[in-house]
């Protein structure tokens, strides 16, 4: 793809202010729009979306609140269902090609092996269901996309798993750490500079990025913990010790067979964890 105005929705969240950066490291013109000037819910705000034909659209927006979504599905299906189809539709009638962000928690795990792109589709929770109807919304659309399937974000800023436990570590003597959930983590940062690489490359379709490797929440946070606060001590648990209104998939690895065969191997989490850590706010 030539160089072409990108718009980057959702831009002031986690993964938005990822995507800015990549496209500042590489020189590319790029619109941020986000709450509470631009709210992908809201019709008319899609409808005056400056897109041409070309114009890259990067979907970060999003319901994230996992828990939240099981008293308020119709909410969360109103930004990862129906927002994403209409979103689509405009792309689709311009010409435009759309990148969107799915997750792991499509999938049930029950699996032993890493789901392929194409494996079937059991979500477990409100979140996982609203954001597989978007994924149908966006095929049915008929637009040029990329639909990234990513887990356990993470970043040096925003709300999440590797900001809270280095905090927790640092005033806590011990935490407790579900152990029979398996995953993988994914830096925001890699997240963002691969799926653009992939978009350059002209991939379409469906594709996993995550950062390289795999381990549960315990052993992610054994290593934040051992860098941040070696004093901390981390223990492990079951689910069950910590019951959550939303159910988890206990085995989410996601395979990334397409894309490592167009970028190459994903560096190993510990690797993209320990930059983060190294630029974690004091």
């Amino acid at each position: 793809m030539t160089a072409a105005t990108a718009l980057v929705l959702g831009a002031d969240g986690m993964l938005g202010t990822a995507w800015r950066t990549a496209l500042d490291r590489a020189g590319r013109a790029h619109d941020d729009l986000g709450l509470p000037t631009f709210d992908v819910t809201r019709p008319a705000d899609i409808d005056a979306l400056p897109i041409a034909a070309g114009t890259l659209v990067v979907n970060c927006a999003g319901w994230t609140d996992v828990d939240g979504a099981e008293v308020d599905e119709a909410g969360a299906m109103a930004l990862n269902g129906d927002a994403v189809g209409a979103l689509a539709v405009r792309c689709a009638e311009r010409g435009a090609v759309l990148v969107h962000y799915s997750t792991d928690y499509v999938f049930d795990g029950d699996a032993t092996a890493p789901y392929p792109v194409d494996g079937l589709q059991r979500p477990l929770s409100a979140y996982g269901r609203t954001k597989a109807a978007g994924e149908r919304k966006l095929w049915a659309s008929g637009a040029a996309c990329l639909l990234v399937r990513t887990s356990w974000l993470y970043a040096p800023w925003g709300n999440n798993f590797v900001r809270t436990i280095a905090r927790l570590a640092a005033s806590s003597p011990s935490l407790a750490v579900v152990d029979d959930q398996r995953g993988r983590p994914t830096s925001a940062e890699h997240l963002a500079a691969s799926t653009l690489a992939l978009v350059d490359r002209g991939v379409r379709g469906i594709v996993h990025v995550t950062d390289g490797g795999e381990c549960t929440w315990f052993e992610f946070a054994t290593a934040i913990a051992r860098a941040t606060s070696p004093g901390c001590t981390v223990t492990p648990c079951t689910t069950a010790d910590f019951p959550r209104p939303a159910r988890r998939p206990p085995y989410s690895v996601l395979d990334l067979a397409r894309t490592e065969a167009a970028l190459g191997p994903m560096p190993p989490w510990q690797t993209n964890l320990a930059d983060v850590l190294a630029r974690l706010p004091a």
